[in-house]
């Protein structure tokens, strides 16, 4: 079965560790063998540049991630394969390789106010961005800014329009609510949340409404399933596989089937769920959705084919 993992954060371990190989990296939640032993068809992997060189380091940081990225593209290239256009993401079949990896920010203070460096940073690979991590920055305000938070800046506004322009998902995981409708008005193609859950399930900030899963949903966009103790139960310490697959119906239900994907948020997260403690045991959410009922045809849909549908209608036709 095809599976498409919308959000891991182990570029930032790449970097600060400084091992810079996927193959050799050791301790992680994602590594190359890991994810060839899952057989996963395609990754996207976060540049999420830690608070502490933010503002004045975020683009040297950012930069630094996407040539430890394209390092491991080259080191690997009978492994993995970037994913660029529209072309890149044929379909491929469990095991077949190559991996596909799309390069995706996280929080867009690496641009620095400037659009010339989004469009410069797609020029180097970058096909996603998620606009904020949780606090405000130059385009919006995320989710940490509680009550006082306000939606889009103007030049917020002007990076949706030129990632529609160029080809970029638009990710509004981390988003303060008047922020992700904002998104919503603006955007012309679909959006992901890349890594977010149901509020209704697990009351945390991080989480959707059942009005926000819809309005992804009505708009062809997906919500990738978080696998962070956290954001699937109120007490994080007894956080299991059952859980998560918890949250997968719940969005299905309320969603629709063509909404749902996953967005582990490996590498990104202190705990994991039993029975979800790596990338190698996603496959494990196959017969677990099978126990619950759902068809194959639904199961394929969320563990890749939703977000491989997404990255077809929003990525460009040719690599640039």
């Amino acid at each position: 079965m095809y599976i498409f993992d919308a959000h891991v954060d182990t570029l930032a371990i790449l970097a600060e560790t400084g091992v810079c190989d996927l193959g050799t990296l050791a301790g992680a939640h994602v590594t190359l063998p890991k994810m060839q032993r899952a057989g996963i068809g395609a990754q996207i992997f976060a540049i999420c540049v830690p608070r502490k060189y933010v503002p004045g380091m975020a683009l040297h940081i950012a930069l630094k991630m996407v040539d430890i990225f394209w390092r491991n593209m080259d080191r690997y290239s009978a492994q993995l394969k970037p994913a660029l256009s529209k072309k890149d993401f044929q379909l491929q079949v469990q095991g077949q390789q190559p991996i596909r990896c799309l390069l995706s920010i996280e929080g867009g203070e690496p641009l620095a106010g400037s659009l010339a460096n989004l469009r410069i940073l797609f020029r180097l690979g970058v096909r996603a961005m998620t606009l904020t991590w949780n606090h405000r920055n130059a385009l919006g305000d995320g989710v940490a800014e509680g009550e006082r938070a306000s939606g889009l800046t103007e030049f917020g506004y002007e990076v949706v329009a030129e990632m529609n322009r160029l080809g970029m998902i638009v990710d509004v995981s981390h988003l303060a609510e008047p922020s992700f409708w904002e998104v919503l008005e603006v955007s012309r193609k679909p959006v992901i949340a890349s890594h977010s859950n149901a509020y209704a399930l697990c009351g945390h900030r991080r989480n959707l409404t059942d009005q926000q899963i819809r309005a992804i949903a009505d708009r062809g966009g997906v919500i990738g399933v978080n696998f962070c103790p956290r954001f699937v139960v109120e007490n994080p310490n007894n956080c299991t596989i059952e859980q998560v697959v918890d949250h997968i119906i719940y969005l299905y239900q309320t969603g629709g089937s063509d909404a749902v994907a996953l967005g582990s948020d490996f590498d990104g997260i202190a705990s994991t769920p039993t029975g979800l403690e790596d990338v190698e045991k996603i496959p494990s959410l196959i017969p677990a959705l099978e126990k619950r009922g759902l068809s194959t045809a639904v199961i394929e849909k969320i563990m890749g084919l939703n977000l491989l549908r997404v990255a077809g209608e929003t990525l460009p036709e040719e690599s640039s």
